[in-house]
């Protein structure tokens, strides 16, 4: 029996348009300033030193800054540089730039799960800061009382399969009472080793009856066990 869903982001409850053509080209065109902006508070000082260290760079804004941009044009899944555009995010949304989007048959049927008990839980590679502003960001307005906690990539790598077993002993849940939903082969891979149930959501293809994980491509179609 099912008692905890864990949910990836991209592809799975938001478009994957909304972040790659939304969100990452705005954090794109104000990391620069905002680096320079606020390269003295010590919490974007450590985030710089850590960006220097993982591309073993000299420390500089300015280093920093070209590395940065770099990641983002290569869609690195690297956690300072997560962390600097959930902070960007968080100014966008404060200002009113966009709406965090979410797919409508993913709104109803978080709602329908949480209220039958279920817990709900968030992994994605974006910050916690970012996923925590998408989703209290929302057309609908403020969704995040519907999760009781949220994952990045501090607990570990999406492909790593050691990453959702900390993700199980964090929320308290046996594995095999957990389902993961994402749109990505190797995470649902990653998570079925450990015991997960696993469903892969195709959204605009046709579900393959073939595939190694259960394939539906809304929420709507996602049947619980009881």
């Amino acid at each position: 029996m099912i008692k905890a869903i864990v949910t990836d982001i991209e592809g799975t409850t938001s478009s994957l348009s909304f972040v790659k053509d939304v969100l990452f080209p705005y954090a794109r065109t104000k990391l620069p300033n905002y680096v320079r902006q606020h390269h003295d508070e010590p919490y974007i000082k450590q985030l710089l030193v850590d960006t220097c260290d993982e591309a073993n760079i000299s420390l500089s804004a300015e280093n920093a800054i070209e590395q940065l941009i770099e990641w983002i044009d290569q869609d690195k899944k690297i956690t300072p540089l997560k962390a600097l555009q959930g902070l960007i995010w968080e100014a966008g949304y404060q200002q009113g730039d966009f709406k965090g989007h979410i797919y409508q048959d993913a709104i109803d049927n978080l709602k329908a799960w949480k209220a039958n008990g279920i817990s709900l839980y968030v992994y994605s590679s974006g910050s916690v800061l970012a996923q925590k502003l998408l989703f209290g960001h929302t057309e609908e307005g403020d969704l995040t009382p519907l999760f009781s906690g949220y994952f990045d990539t501090l607990i570990g790598g999406k492909k790593e399969a050691d990453s959702y077993r900390k993700i199980a002993i964090e929320i308290d849940f046996p594995t095999h009472e957990i389902l993961f939903l994402s749109d990505i082969k190797e995470e649902l891979d990653a998570a079925k080793a450990v015991g997960y149930q696993t469903i892969w959501l195709t959204r605009d293809n046709a579900p393959d009856p073939q595939a190694e994980h259960p394939q539906v491509s809304s929420f709507d179609d996602i049947a619980l066990d009881s």
